[in-house]
């Protein structure tokens, strides 16, 4: 084999001794993750908004973001789920470049994996911790999971390993909700079949150990658009592409049928200011047919402290240094506008 050992990384559970939860601080996540079991489930009727950075780049903006969302959250939580989107994993298409905090703590610097396991449990630690949020990741790794799986109350599986089955048996065990994208080609079988997997009792092998899982009947969808043949981004966000999701959902008879809609990536042709008119032509629907309404629960929206993305280097503070994002003020102005919408669809 032509690759070169570096060094031996710590076991999660080693990990997770250095740095413990409080018994306060796991009720918190128990108490978030079930508050998202009952949207998806339809027993709670607000919206969930998964929202945040494309990455979760440096710890100082991060927290700056996770401090005025939290106030926000304090103002719309009648109306509106909000967990925070710390993604500390971020998968580029070709492999090369930045590949989050996991890996690179300092985006400037080179790679180093020890201190980018203890980076992302600190800065969810730090969310759960000082804020009350049990926020977000994406499953890229699944044997890495574990650094985080008593901190995260919602795991997506990216549209470029929807179809991997260790993503899928992994999910069926994770015990938190677990969403799933379709895939880049817009293939919705391929994403009905990653859920339906997930759903089920699974037998697997996960770092080293054999496992038995119960299945997650909280897997659901993420529509996040596709590309087509010819490169070009295409939406499947519309009403015709949710009531196709709802045929497919009642046809394998899977259980607790959900959505979120992912406004960005190809929905928005990242376009990101697109992202707040996507959200009102989901809202609309949603309150014009009671189907759409069951299966939507919320959306997936990429947002920071400023407007636009700038280069890995950049200095400017809280501007995305991956895929574009919407500024803080604009973010409010969102939400603010999904509450209402929940609001009014209820009178």
């Amino acid at each position: 084999m032509k690759i070169t050992p570096l060094n031996k990384l710590p076991e999660p559970l080693d990990i997770r001794k250095r740095y413990p939860l409080s018994d306060e601080a796991i009720a918190t996540q128990r108490a978030i993750v079930r508050e998202i079991e009952d949207v998806l489930s339809g027993k709670d009727d607000r919206i969930l908004l998964v929202i945040g950075p494309c990455s979760a780049d440096r710890e100082a903006p991060v927290l700056e973001y996770l401090e005025r969302l939290a106030r926000l959250r304090d103002e719309v939580k009648d109306c509106v789920l909000i967990i925070p989107r710390i993604y500390t994993n971020k998968p580029r298409t070709r492999g090369t470049g930045y590949k989050g905090m996991a890996e690179s703590p300092d985006p400037t610097k080179g790679p180093d994996l020890l201190s980018g396991i203890i980076a992302i449990r600190k800065i969810h630690m730090r969310a759960l911790l000082d804020f009350g949020f049990s926020g977000a990741d994406e499953m890229l790794y699944p044997e890495n999971h574990a650094y985080l799986d008593d901190l995260l109350s919602y795991v997506a599986v990216g549209a470029r390993s929807v179809e991997n089955q260790q993503h899928r048996l992994t999910s069926s065990g994770v015990g938190i909700p677990v969403g799933m994208k379709n895939p880049t080609s817009g293939e919705l079988s391929v994403m009905i079949n990653a859920i339906y997997a997930a759903q089920q009792p699974q037998d697997f092998e996960y770092r080293g150990w054999a496992y038995r899982s119960e299945g997650n009947p909280y897997a659901h969808a993420i529509l996040r658009g596709y590309v087509t043949p010819g490169s070009a981004s295409g939406a499947n966000y519309h009403y015709e592409d949710l009531k196709r999701l709802a045929e497919l959902y009642d046809r394998e008879g899977l259980v607790n049928p959900a959505v979120i809609v992912d406004v960005n990536h190809a929905n928005s042709a990242k376009h990101f200011l697109e992202q707040p008119r996507i959200v009102e032509e989901v809202m609309h629907n949603r309150r014009r047919d009671v189907d759409v309404k069951h299966l939507v629960k919320g959306f997936m929206i990429e947002s920071y402290l400023v407007d636009g993305h700038q280069d890995v280097d950049g200095t400017t503070f809280g501007q995305s240094i991956t895929d574009p994002c919407l500024g803080w003020e604009k973010t409010e102005t969102l939400v603010r506008a999904v509450a209402d919408g929940v609001d009014r669809g209820r009178r």
